[in-house]
């Protein structure tokens, strides 16, 4: 499925690169940016990005890995606290 037409970027496209980028390097940080620099590309007006990052999420290589799973407890529901000091 065209992702991109500006630059005729498939889903295909996009997880080869996510494949190579993660069998190259285990631990880098994989962002749109470094998927169009790994086809040749650059993005043009933006408009595939939402579509984009769907098919980025969808990839399995993508996922966060177990031991930096829940290093930070989930807010409990009904809360608001954002992180941010109570006086603000």
């Amino acid at each position: 499925m065209i992702i991109c037409s500006c630059q005729s970027i498939c889903d295909t496209d996009i997880n080869a690169a996510i494949d190579w980028m993660r069998a190259a390097d285990p631990e880098t940080l994989i962002t749109p940016g470094k998927i169009y620099h790994a086809l040749g590309k650059k993005a043009d007006c933006g408009g595939c990005m939402p579509l984009f990052l769907q098919t980025m999420r969808g990839n399995p290589n993508l996922e966060v890995p177990p031991e930096l799973r829940a290093l930070r407890p989930a807010p409990e529901k009904g809360t608001r606290y954002e992180g941010r000091s109570q006086g603000h």
